[in-house]
């Protein structure tokens, strides 16, 4: 294909919204506003006009997508958050930032758009908290059986509300200042303002749920002083060690991974004072890797007032419509524009990155890069299409490679797989007895539906192991994947 040092380039592409979205001009609140209520009961209404439902098995937690949105199209507010509650702790989470995989098996997607489930299940969360329908629901008795959770991100808060519920105290540790793991300091305001997890604490809370901000397992307290304290142990401390790109120049001041960078702002936009925080005014930025995070540090760029964006991917552009080797009901890859895109920037793919360039002073001033060839399956950079681009901050989006894994394996002893994640058997339980491992920790880098449902399927084990059975539900196997062509 001719394109001659272009790489494919992509700016500001004009697509069709699944949504209705409405970006305000570059400050920190969620850029999406809720959908008008007539919209929004004919999204709900059209849902009727499936015949076999297929939407709840492409969601992992098994939502009750057409009880729910008829509920909402007959105006019954109050029962549709009951139903959607039933399978999910946190629709306020996952209605803004899960990818949606229901929408992508919904049976209405086979010949039209598909309903906008993300958009029905955050409004039915939004009007639930506004009129105050989420209350507290602490358990009627106690089992005396204690429960420490490590790590407080989605599938982690997903368990210990599960368990609290179910009689057990339990307390969630955390190692940073706040509770939340990635949902408090990986996503943007602009994506997720974190009232919503506040609102979220204060009910776990009133439950009896404990939180425990500022303790590192393995470093304030040893693993084994741990499991000796409680009677269960639940790892749920997420994949965090980022993918790095190992080329000349990675040394540079200015280049960073993107957890470096979102973090600092979050806290910044917290109200904390940062020092020497990573920041992209007046730079020119590059950012590598395609994905959500890169798109989180690109609209990030843009509200700290970057000279430029460029967003460079290794791979091939994604097509704009389902593939034929990607066959309705499964999640199909495709070209996404997010709200970070439609605020400006530049998106190049098929560009292989070689080196990192220095100034005098042992700064970046720019990259190298090549066009993407593909060799026997992989993906090289071809030689004679190098080019530079100007960088003078460079954001690795690279996806991550598993969970820290120094005191895990030093004080735990728990094995690790050949995938860098820690081993479970098919009730989540590792090795050791007693102690169990939920979401990324155990499955690797996944979406955030995945970790809740992981959560409530541990939290499920966790109680058949203290009770001997349970009446808790277990909505996915450890082994369960994405619905994928048989």
């Amino acid at each position: 294909m001719a394109d001659p040092k272009g790489f494919l380039k992509v700016q500001k592409r004009e697509l069709p919204q699944r949504r209705p979205v409405s970006v305000r001009l570059m400050d920190w609140k969620e850029v999406y506003e809720q959908q008008e209520s007539g919209e929004l009961r004919r999204q709900a209404g059209r849902c009727m006009d499936c015949g076999v439902p297929f939407c709840h098995q492409g969601c992992p937690l098994g939502n009750l997508i057409p009880e729910w949105n008829d509920l909402m199209w007959r105006g019954e507010g109050r029962q549709a958050i009951e139903r959607l509650h039933a399978t999910n702790n946190f629709p306020e989470f996952t209605g803004r930032l899960c990818p949606a995989p229901c929408e992508a098996s919904c049976v209405l997607g086979i010949n039209q758009p598909a309903v906008t489930i993300k958009q029905v299940e955050v409004s039915i969360i939004d009007q639930a908290f506004s009129n105050g329908w989420v209350t507290p629901h602490p358990p009627e008795r106690l089992t005396g059986k204690t429960v420490a959770i490590v790590g407080s991100g989605p599938a982690g808060l997903a368990a210990a509300q599960q368990l609290t519920r179910a009689g057990h105290t339990v307390a969630v540790y955390e190692r940073d200042d706040r509770i939340g793991g990635l949902l408090r300091y990986g996503i943007p305001d602009f994506k997720m303002e974190k009232k919503q997890i506040e609102a979220r604490l204060a009910q776990m809370q009133a439950e009896g749920t404990r939180f425990r901000a500022g303790v590192e397992i393995g470093k304030d307290i040893s693993w084994d002083d741990l499991r000796a304290r409680y009677d269960a142990v639940v790892v749920a401390t997420g994949a965090t060690v980022p993918r790095d790109l190992p080329i000349p120049g990675r040394d540079l001041s200015g280049v960073h991974f993107a957890m470096e960078y979102l973090v600092q702002q979050n806290k910044a936009g917290a109200g904390d004072q940062v020092a020497d925080q990573i920041t992209a005014e007046g730079k020119h930025v590059v950012v590598l890797g395609g994905g959500d995070t890169g798109a989180d540090c690109i609209g990030t760029a843009h509200r700290q007032g970057a000279l430029s964006v460029t967003n460079l991917a290794i791979g091939k552009q994604p097509p704009l419509e389902r593939p034929s080797h990607q066959p309705w009901p499964t999640q199909p890859t495709l070209f996404e524009v997010s709200s970070a895109h439609e605020e400006g920037g530049e998106r190049v793919y098929l560009a292989s990155t070689v080196e990192f360039l220095s100034n005098e002073v042992g700064e970046v001033r720019a990259i190298r890069v090549a066009e993407t060839e593909y060799i026997d399956g992989r993906r090289v950079p071809k030689s004679g299409t190098e080019r530079e681009i100007p960088a003078d901050l460079v954001l690795l989006a690279l996806g991550f490679t598993g969970p820290e894994s120094e005191t895990l394996e030093s004080q735990l002893g728990v094995p690790f797989d050949e995938r860098g994640n820690v081993e479970r058997d098919g009730q989540y339980e590792t090795s050791e007895p007693g102690v169990f491992v939920t979401g990324d920790a155990g499955r690797g880098q996944s979406l955030i539906v995945w970790a809740i449902a992981e959560g409530r399927a541990t939290a499920s084990a966790v109680d058949r192991y203290l009770e001997g059975s349970t009446s808790l539900p277990f909505p996915v196997k450890p082994t369960d994947r994405a619905i994928s062509v048989i």
